[in-house]
């Protein structure tokens, strides 16, 4: 039931904010995205970096991780290293990263209770590490176009087991916005505006429209 007289114009404590989450990239590695098939490859790679810096510009602490990466997998993309050069990657020999003490170790320095997490593959890197936190208290939102699995239908069911866990499904263009949540925030205003432009599509062109044709101030 509705208690008007208590409604007032805040925002749920369900978003996220540039505060309360952490983004952690699980193995976005060649040899993972060799195997991957669900999706376009060129896209899912698009979209780890758009969500990669957009973490950057809001300022929220990041965890990467690899598996056997010198023996197996391969470098963290580099697309993605480049945009956090002094951040350490955490290597494992784990397919479930919170089997990982080092891992968990710098979740938890973070000191977020709201986790976004991407990764290679769906149905294995990323279910593991998320049903793991979820069963100890974690909030997590899963980017689905920054992930992959091996087939349309191993994304597929990876994302609804883990919906069935209490995960929520979101998009890295979702995550961007819900952290800018209001164009009248100058600080960011900017950094979003280009980062759409360059890695959101169809969306990032209606933008460079509307400045041209309405004026640098124009977004949304």
């Amino acid at each position: 039931m509705v208690n008007i007289s208590e409604v007032t114009a805040v925002p749920s404590p369900d978003l996220l904010t540039p505060d309360n989450c952490t983004v952690l990239f699980v193995d976005h590695q060649p040899q993972m995205f060799f195997a991957a098939g669900s999706g376009d490859r060129t896209a899912v790679i698009n979209s780890t970096v758009g969500l990669a810096k957009a973490a950057k510009v809001f300022d929220v602490p990041v965890v990467l991780s690899t598996v056997a990466a010198e023996s197996f997998s391969g470098p963290l993309l580099p697309q993605l290293a480049d945009v956090f050069p002094d951040q350490k990657i955490i290597d494992r020999t784990t397919m479930n990263a919170w089997e990982d003490v080092a891992f968990v170790e710098a979740v938890k320095a973070t000191g977020r209770k709201k986790l976004v997490i991407a990764g290679l593959w769906t149905e294995v890197c990323v279910v593991l590490p998320v049903l793991s936190a979820i069963s100890q208290g974690y909030e997590v939102y899963v980017v689905t176009d920054a992930s992959a699995g091996v087939s349309p239908q191993a994304h597929e069911h990876a994302v609804q087991r883990m919906v069935q866990a209490g995960a929520v499904p979101v998009t890295w263009v979702q995550v961007l916005l819900e952290l800018q949540r209001d164009w009248a925030r100058t600080e960011t205003y900017v950094p979003v505006t280009e980062l759409v432009k360059e890695h959101a599509g169809a969306y990032g062109l209606g933008v460079v429209y509307a400045q041209s044709v309405i004026g640098a101030h124009a977004a949304g």
